[in-house]
């Protein structure tokens, strides 16, 4: 065997491992960006779906088909506040969903975001449960939640005759409200983030997430 034919095959085999990589590259980048995606897609549905229902209770915080069940809910309705939990009074619709307002019956309904901890077993160390608890039935499910706050806000004079939003600030959280004390919790400002629960390459690629904020959501059976 010559010299030359030598170098034709060590040049192939050069020119062919070349390649090689080059396929398992391109495999690898592809793999990457379809779970990039698909983790994108996850995470702006499950926000879509935990504000959802957040939303259509909180817009019903003091509400209730029988307005005589709870009167006076600008002073009855918040039963806990805190910057990442509430515990509010409803009329929640009960199976067998005759009537979409409720039933007429009071309803407790509390949110509140778990530790970290308890989620040890995902490759996120920050996603946590945000639990759902109606009536003492606690709901909780893995949405990759790491961000849950609650701002609250009440009507204060702006000094021309109106009123303007301003927010609560007590000294220590969380605050507990007996029945009859007014709150003075006229609206509130929720910020939720949602991230991925593992990513392809946590050290290489940041986790993806989306970041929701609604600004002075309000429920009109609490404000004056």
């Amino acid at each position: 065997m010559g010299t030359a034919v030598i170098i034709d095959i060590l040049g192939s085999m050069v020119i062919g491992g070349i390649l090689l990589l080059i396929l398992f590259q391109m495999n690898d980048n592809a793999t990457q960006n379809t779970y990039n995606f698909s983790g994108e897609l996850a995470v702006q549905q499950n926000l879509v779906t935990t504000v959802e229902v957040l939303e259509y209770d909180f817009r019903k915080i003091g509400y209730c088909e029988d307005p005589q069940a709870l009167p006076n809910p600008e002073e009855n309705a918040i039963l806990l506040a805190d910057t990442n939990r509430i515990r509010f009074l409803t009329d929640v619709m009960e199976p067998p969903y005759n009537n979409p307002h409720g039933d007429g019956t009071l309803d407790i309904i509390e949110y509140r975001l778990g530790p970290a901890t308890e989620l040890s077993g995902t490759q996120n160390p920050n996603d946590k449960i945000l639990y759902r608890i109606v009536n003492g039935v606690s709901k909780g499910v893995n949405l990759g939640i790491t961000e849950f706050k609650i701002k609250y806000f009440m009507d204060k004079s702006n000094g021309k005759g109106g009123t303007t939003l301003g927010e609560i600030k007590p000294a220590s959280w969380p605050i507990i409200y007996t029945p009859g004390t007014p709150t003075g919790i006229t609206a509130l400002e929720i910020d939720i983030k949602v991230e991925n629960t593992a990513a392809y390459d946590a050290g290489q690629n940041p986790y993806r997430s989306a970041f929701w904020r609604q600004i002075r959501l309000s429920s009109r059976n609490i404000k004056r």
